[in-house]
């Protein structure tokens, strides 16, 4: 398989101990933004959205899949035959289908306003308390979720958990010492080794600070995310 990279997608294929399965064909390929390469005609084949990530089964005719969430319900369509990470549609439904929710949930709801507060060229004061308002929200849905419970869907660490765990620890503004089920949920999962591997897929990414992040509140000054954005992703303030 070929693989740009996306965290939540390493994370399950070093779960699935597919990651330590090495084939000549295997290859964790990063694009630079900067240089806008996601949007180079060759990626864009793979993905027309020219977005990460995006992977290649080349075990089945170099098939595409792109948007993280298609990618690691993919993996465990085909991979987790043991359903080690996810839960069966046919066997599981009801775990299957809250599965789906949780990811739908993070995708819809969350990953949105992660980029919005990290990326904005300009503060505008309406638009950063809705955020704000909506992150708190949001984080008390997980909170609600978690109350008595070790992972947000059946006996075990699945899709839910991954996709979850990494979307809102990126969250901003948000002090999970508020939030005990939560803090202690996210120490859980980043806990895990094969997590920790997966989340240095491709090796540039340090663990430590993205869980102090999550825990601790620490974050970037707005004025380095907005040159970040405008340099990867040509934003700009409208005059």
């Amino acid at each position: 398989m070929t693989l740009s990279v996306a965290q939540s997608v390493p994370v399950a294929l070093e779960e699935l101990d597919l990651a330590s399965v090495h084939r000549p064909a295997d290859e964790v390929r990063t694009l630079s933004l900067e240089d806008r390469e996601q949007k180079s005609d060759w990626y864009l084949k793979i993905n027309p959205n020219g977005r990460l990530p995006a992977l290649i089964d080349h075990s089945k005719g170099d098939f595409a899949i792109w948007e993280s969430s298609a990618i690691l319900l993919y993996i465990a369509q085909h991979f987790d035959t043991e359903r080690k990470i996810s839960y069966d549609p046919v066997s599981e439904p009801k775990l299957y289908s809250e599965q789906l929710q949780w990811l739908f949930f993070v995708d819809g709801g969350i990953a949105p306003i992660v980029h919005f507060m990290r990326f904005a060229p300009e503060e505008v004061p309406y638009a950063i308390k809705r955020y704000r308002d909506e992150s708190i929200r949001l984080i008390s849905v997980f909170e609600e979720r978690l109350k008595g419970r070790e992972w947000l869907v059946g006996p075990h660490f699945s899709l839910a958990d991954i996709k979850s765990a990494l979307r809102a620890a990126k969250l901003l503004n948000v002090d999970f010492n508020d939030y005990p089920n939560i803090k202690k949920w996210l120490e859980k999962v980043f806990a895990r080794p094969k997590t920790d591997k997966g989340l240095n897929v491709p090796s540039l990414w340090d663990v430590e600070a993205y869980v102090h992040t999550a825990i601790n509140v620490s974050k970037r000054p707005l004025e380095v995310s907005r040159a970040i954005a405008a340099a990867s992703f040509g934003f700009k303030k409208v005059e």
